[in-house]
């Protein structure tokens, strides 16, 4: 993938003279720019208001089912005519019950968000329609109790989610977008099914209680290869490196909406696929596993915020910042997996914690994120950083609510991600490493892998706020942006209300984390109402009295300022002098580009940015320059020299079986006689 981002420098402006003369936005030269939405005729009040009615209606249920389904108080149902042969096994266990009420979570403000958003942008009656399918969906991935209800249910996902992608299908960037996840989405599904029609016929069984109870008896190496294919076929869902790469795709050309399910909750059940398998059903297994999981999910963490880094799409850097933030979860799974096979089950239990509390942190954070991105979208026609800013006094509510977002996926205090990222930290820090290479050595790279990735979080939303919006409007959009609707604004603030709980009263989160981790055969770590200590080591943080101590601290400054209003004297006006830059324009001011160019400069040798300045000289002098502008191409280092090659062997097979057909029906009926023939073969050689 080559992300395009050009800027023009000396062309296409009219700077101010002093004061009168207007600023001259320039014309969008990004590859990446927003585009305007196709003219189509926006859907009725009332298939809005069903189709997000339908959807918080679906979300409620998960909600409720989830609660029920973590104090026990539901038990497995089997619907024999619903599919026919297999039928349907529906078994909420108290793991699934966690990811129903995330899904839930995040259903109901989107349904909310889309009753106003599907009036301004893109998203026809068919789309309306699919939505609250593709979250009934998703909460049946949850619920499935058997490998064929949950291959149905997961095929039923992806394809609902796979037809939303393709939603404004009339823009050129879509079809390719819809084609990249598709491949990629069904790559995944092959490993996943190859891998439980393994397990299924290794245990006897195809249904996962029978298979827990049978999972023991399982040879070393099915346990193995059934881990490491659902290692890559979930970790394609949920982001992870190498199959991340239809995420930066996808996410930005999807309807905002669909980004806020895709990235808030269907994204999570990746990570579901990896803790119900390879946790609940084949755990605890060897050293290795919580190994791979962990270098994986350092790996991707890094790559994904170094990613976000350089990204000029609002939306882009918000899809990349998923896979840094799954990649966070895959390493807490992967070091409670590591620690528990070593022995150290109270760490454990503090990163088992702080993975899955990290998931439900990120469902908030990351929804909010992409319906903001949505409502400036709707508002400005624009979704790129470098033609955004001042949209703090435009839409002063939406800004609001992005900064809440990005508080949380920065991981500071009093954001929504602070506590799971530091309770991780906490487990690296703490893990004892005496007399055990595999952990010194592993313990402290990754914790430097987790503070660095955390750290560029911190410059990834400074520059998506500070350049997005605040300092100067950079487009004429952004200079005068449309209202957002109330619905809009509804369904954002239900969500941000939301991330405001998890950071400041984590303790809400508690009695599910706690029954959702006793299937994993792990504890929890006690979330403390105000005071959270954790158990057997040195460490205690108090999130509702950070928040208390900040409120009274403003609460202070407005009253001294007040005060100090009242008492000073009468202000005598004089010029500023400016330095000689008086009447600043927006052109005077840092872009998204220019930002992140000392961290591109870096990370070089891992980013590869293409970069240019091409000058246009002028005919008269070749010392005056007419037109200058700056390119820089960015590209996805993994996809340029990993799929590549691959898809170069794979078009060089392709003209290889395309010989053998010749048209010839006989020629077809000595292949079918051949390969008959070498199954029969085969067969007779596994029986003996």
């Amino acid at each position: 993938m080559i992300t395009d981002v050009s800027t023009v420098i000396g062309a296409g402006t009219t700077p101010p003279a002093g004061a009168a003369a207007p600023f001259t936005y320039p014309p969008a030269t990004h590859l990446w720019a927003a585009e305007p939405p196709t003219p189509a005729a926006a859907p009725s009040f009332l298939a809005r208001v069903l189709s997000g009615a339908a959807t918080v209606a679906i979300g409620a249920t998960g909600i409720a089912a989830g609660t029920a389904a973590m104090i026990g108080a539901l038990h497995p149902v089997t619907l024999d005519w619903a599919v026919p042969l297999v039928g349907v096994d529906l078994d909420l266990t108290p793991l699934g019950g966690l990811f129903a009420l995330l899904i839930g979570i995040v259903a109901i403000p989107v349904g909310i968000y889309t009753v106003g958003y599907a009036r301004t942008q893109h998203m026809g009656r068919f789309s309306l329609t699919v939505l609250p399918i593709f979250v009934a969906a998703m909460l049946l991935v949850s619920a499935a109790g058997s490998v064929p209800t949950f291959l149905f249910a997961w095929e039923l996902m992806a394809a609902t989610s796979l037809v939303l992608v393709w939603a404004d299908h009339r823009r050129p960037a879509v079809p390719q977008a819809g084609v990249f996840y598709a491949v990629l989405t069904q790559l995944g599904f092959m490993l996943i099914l190859l891998a439980l029609v393994l397990l299924a016929a290794g245990a006897g069984t195809d249904n996962f209680a029978d298979i827990a109870a049978l999972a023991d008896t399982l040879p070393g190496w099915t346990r193995s290869t059934v881990f490491v294919l659902t290692l890559i076929g979930f970790g394609s869902k949920a982001g992870l490196l190498p199959l991340h790469a239809w995420l930066p795709r996808a996410h930005p050309e999807a309807p905002s909406p669909v980004s806020a399910l895709m990235s808030g909750a269907m994204v999570a059940l990746g990570a579901y696929g990896l803790a119900r398998i390879g946790l609940q059903l084949l755990g605890p297994g060897p050293r290795w596993w919580g190994l791979c999981l962990l270098a994986i999910g350092a790996a991707s963490a890094l790559f994904g915020v170094l990613s976000a880094s350089v990204a000029t799409d609002l939306k882009r850097l918000l899809a990349y910042s998923t896979t840094e933030n799954m990649g966070l979860v895959a390493v807490g799974l992967g070091v409670a997996m590591l620690l528990a096979s070593s022995g150290r089950i109270q760490i454990a239990a503090i990163a088992a914690t702080a993975a899955l509390l990290h998931l439900v942190a990120h469902a908030a954070f990351k929804t909010l994120g992409f319906l903001s991105a949505g409502a400036v979208l709707a508002s400005t026609g624009e979704r790129d950083l470098d033609r955004m800013g001042g949209l703090v006094h435009r839409i002063p509510a939406t800004t609001v609510l992005f900064g809440i977002a990005a508080l949380g996926a920065s991981g500071l205090p009093l954001g929504a991600g602070f506590v799971s990222e530091w309770l991780l930290l906490q487990s690296l820090i703490h893990s004892p490493t005496p007399n055990d290479p595999l952990l010194a050595l592993a313990v402290p790279m990754t914790v430097g892998a987790v503070a660095l990735t955390t750290g560029l979080g911190v410059v990834v939303m400074v520059k998506a706020f500070g350049v997005g919006f605040l300092a100067r409007p950079r487009s004429a959009g952004a200079a005068d942006p449309l209202p957002v609707p109330r619905s809009m604004l509804a369904g954002m603030s239900v969500i941000a209300a939301a991330c405001v709980v998890l950071a400041v009263a984590p303790v809400v989160m508690s009695p599910a984390l706690t029954s959702a981790l006793r299937g994993l055969r792990v504890n929890a770590a006690p979330l403390g109402p105000v005071l959270l200590r954790l158990p057997g080591v040195a460490g205690t943080v108090a999130p509702a009295v950070l928040g208390a101590g900040l409120l009274i601290a403003v609460l202070l400054v407005v009253l001294i300022s007040r005060h100090g209003i009242r008492t000073r004297p009468k202000p005598v006006t004089s010029p500023l002098w400016a330095c000689g830059a008086d009447g600043l324009t927006p052109r005077m001011q840092y872009t998204a580009t220019s930002f992140a160019e000392p961290l591109q400069r870096v990370f070089d040798g891992v980013l590869r940015p293409d970069t240019g300045l091409e000058l246009d000289r002028h005919p008269g002098s070749q010392y005056v320059i007419a037109h200058a502008a700056y390119r820089a191409r960015q590209r996805d280092v993994i996809e340029e020299h990993g799929y590549t090659p691959v898809l170069r062997a794979v078009r060089a097979l392709a003209q290889v079986v395309r010989r053998a057909h010749t048209g010839s029906l006989h020629l077809y009926l000595a292949y079918g006689g051949a390969g008959l023939l070498t199954v029969l073969i085969v067969s007779l050689v596994a029986s003996r």
